[in-house]
């Protein structure tokens, strides 16, 4: 490798032609960058101390071996967007000198020479012309600017964009053009070129990642897959595969879309959850461990790209299924795209009709709201649904589904009808997260007449004025302020309404039958068209009762919208695990040293301040110990005369144990499951061991999700 400080322009002018490889993304710079550079470029115009100004490095290696007649084009590994940056704004500058009819400047500066030195190879024909050829995403964008022609069907926004923003300033400061030219040949790059039999490229890109200047996890895997094939299998495959790939996603968001979809497709592949910055990192190790060639890792990644397509950007094409996703992107269940991923491949390879599709995503549907209208923390949903598909029976694909919901742990646990329709009428509704979607799920139920929930307003029936009116207080009665507190923003008193300002705060009476349009027609709730409001026509007083009644209601109504997964006694049975299966049942009276003694009493504080932890949380007396449990266990208890011997299930080196009460006993064989071990023996101990079994708890819950 040879690196070397090097004048752009002097730079450009002697290197025979750059290419952007098919693998690499080469969009210009971002506006405001664009605008930082042309600062630059002005202040060093002006200032005739500055002597030069850096804008980056340019890294490249030649493309195969040069001759003294023919000169390689140098293929472009690192910088290609300052190289891009630039050009554009050359061919803006070089544009302004022919549209002026304005000759040379500073003997260097005419519209012919900025184009034959710096664009253009005039001696040249075909792509060999030019001196940068971008990759296929935006290579007939830049042309058409340096040819003067009409754009194409698929313009580069970027491009475009940015040739256009050096366009305006130019003729903005058209009356300082010599600041600018002088500017523009102060400009510096550091000039690397790399030795093709000495030097890896992919290492040398990868190491780009690493010196903090921001190369995209996209950026990076394309570059590991494509870089080292031969050109023509190169080009095949990213013509068949990764460019429709990158389409798909879109030219402005390809990168944001391009690493949430890698992440998820390494979830659904290996069951393990990539942190958000080392996705490239899971990558490589990943396809380092696949046994096809690197056409058939392509065609999987192309594959599962279009069901992420269908899911999160809205492509599906089966009208329910499109809905079910849109649902499933307003209530934010990203985490559950890798199972789905999963899903939507068996219904393509035929496992699975649409309708089973559609069953198993309102499932998850269900699942994830009931868990948070239930208040259940989030965070081991990832966990949950990356290992979801690998428990499920294929031959009995839905039905092997709904049993997997309905035996998850209780932390992890789909809420019955009972809890969820409890939680529901109670939970403040008004101010939970895309009120819209459970408020238009609720009104379209089974609806062939779809509800535009989106035209209407939310109506509190007892408004939320705290000064409510003598009517309202005479109708509520006395204790109007707590029902008010109680029950202002839950489900039986909200509702839609396309003419909140006429309901206003007026009586119920009021709402009910008085409400009319500009034409005269009643629209009051007794002649409302939504199911919402079906009923109130006929409540003659709106009070705490009638409140808990329409709330009763819904509820009812919402635990089928958001149905649970309904499978018999003995089907349910046959799917559960055979430990789990009742088997011989002990108890307290089967522990010695916990019916009578000093241990008792420990024991009883102890138990009491771990089932306090979280309402989760499980106890089984076992032969040998007591187990507590969330997901599975994470702690155990050993019985002792003396104290009571504690497993905490996780890794010894995890524990934060300042005053040293714990040991490793991963290479120790003991009853009780986990690595570390702790002793509690008296009642001042226990603060400190809660501390420690808290963080064994807290590790098997997953902690806050990492991003």
């Amino acid at each position: 490798m040879k690196a070397t400080e090097a004048n752009l322009l002097k730079f450009l002018r002697k290197s025979p032609q750059f290419v952007i490889p098919i693998y690499q993304r080469n969009y210009s710079w971002t506006a405001d960058q664009c605008r930082q550079l042309w600062s630059d470029l002005m202040r060093a115009g002006r200032d005739e101390k500055v002597n030069a100004h850096f804008i980056g490095s340019i890294v490249y290696v030649e493309r195969g071996l040069s001759s003294v007649t023919s000169q390689e084009a140098l293929l472009v590994i690192d910088g290609q967007q300052r190289l891009t940056t630039s050009t554009l704004l050359i061919a803006a500058l070089a544009k302004h000198f022919e549209v002026k009819g304005l000759g040379e400047l500073l003997e260097a500066f005419s519209n012919k020479k900025l184009r034959n030195y710096y664009l253009l190879n005039p001696d040249e024909e075909g792509d060999r012309h030019f001196k940068l050829i971008l990759s296929e995403t935006d290579k007939d964008t830049l042309l058409a600017i340096l040819q003067n022609t009409p754009m194409p069907p698929e313009a580069s926004s970027r491009i475009n964009e940015n040739y256009a923003l050096f366009q305006e300033l130019i003729a903005t400061h058209q009356g300082e053009l010599e600041a600018i030219c002088q500017g523009l040949a102060k400009l510096v790059i550091v000039d690397v070129s790399l030795d093709r039999a000495q030097d890896n490229p992919q290492l040398i890109f990868e190491s780009m990642n690493s010196t903090g200047l921001e190369l995209s996890q996209a950026d990076l895997i394309r570059n590991y897959i494509l870089m080292g094939l031969e050109p023509k299998l190169q080009t095949e495959l990213y013509k068949t595969y990764w460019r429709p790939m990158e389409r798909a996603f879109g030219q402005a968001a390809y990168v944001v879309h391009f690493d949430a979809f890698m992440r998820h497709y390494l979830t659904a592949k290996t069951g393990e959850i990539p942190n958000v910055r080392e996705v490239y990192v899971a990558f490589k190790s990943f396809a380092r461990g696949l046994k096809g060639d690197t056409r058939d890792l392509v065609t999987d990644i192309h594959a599962y790209a279009s069901y992420y397509c269908a899911m999160a950007l809205g492509t599906e094409i089966d009208a329910a299924l499109k809905q079910a996703f849109h649902d499933l992107r307003e209530l934010k269940v990203d985490v559950a795209y890798p199972f789905l991923l999963d899903v939507y491949h068996d219904y393509k390879q035929g496992r699975l009709t649409s309708e089973e599709v559609l069953q198993v995503v309102r499932l998850v549907e269900s699942y994830v709201f009931r868990r948070a209208i239930c208040a259940i923390p989030t965070n081991s949903l990832n966990k949950t649904f990356a290992g979801l598909s690998r428990s499920l029976k294929k031959d009995r694909y839905l039905e092997s589904v709904q049993a997997t919901f309905l035996l998850l742990p209780s932390y992890r646990r789909f809420p019955s009808d009972e809890e969820f329709q409890r939680d529901i009428k109670l939970r403040d509704l008004y101010n939970f997260r895309s009120r819209s979607y459970w408020l238009r799920r609720l009104e379209n139920h089974a609806r062939k007449e779809r509800v535009v929930v989106e035209g209407y307003t939310i109506e509190h029936i007892l408004p939320q004025n705290e000064a409510l009116s003598q009517e309202w207080q005479l109708e509520i009665g006395p204790d109007w302020q707590r029902v008010q507190q109680d029950w202002l923003h839950t489900l039986g008193n909200l509702t839609l309404t396309g003419y909140n300002s006429e309901y206003s705060d007026r009586p119920f009476a009021y709402k009910r039958d008085q409400v009319s349009d500009k034409d005269g027609n009643p629209v009051g709730f007794a002649h409302s068209p939504l199911k919402l409001n079906l009923g109130l026509g006929k409540v003659n007083k709106w009070d705490e009762a009638a409140i808990k009644a329409r709330a009763d209601r819904l509820a009812g109504d919402a635990a089928k919208v958001w149905g649970a997964p309904q499978l018999a006694h003995d089907v349910l049975e046959a799917y559960r695990p055979a430990a789990a299966k009742p088997g011989q049942q002990y108890s307290l009276t089967d522990h010695p040293h916990l019916s009578v003694g000093p241990m008792r009493d420990l024991f009883e504080a102890l138990r009491k301040s771990v089932l306090a932890l979280d309402p989760c949380i499980t106890e089984e007396f076992l032969k040998l110990y007591v187990a507590y449990k969330a997901e599975t266990n994470f702690v155990d208890v050993v019985p002792q005369a003396k104290r009571l011997r504690l497993s905490l299930n996780m890794p010894f080196h995890e524990v934060d144990d300042p005053e040293g009460h714990c040991k490793d006993v991963s290479d120790l064989g003991r009853w009780g499951n986990g690595d570390v071990e702790v002793g509690l023996s008296n009642l001042d101990e226990l603060p400190y061991v809660m501390g420690l079994i808290r963080q064994s708890f807290d590790r098997q819950m997953g902690g806050p999700q990492d991003d």
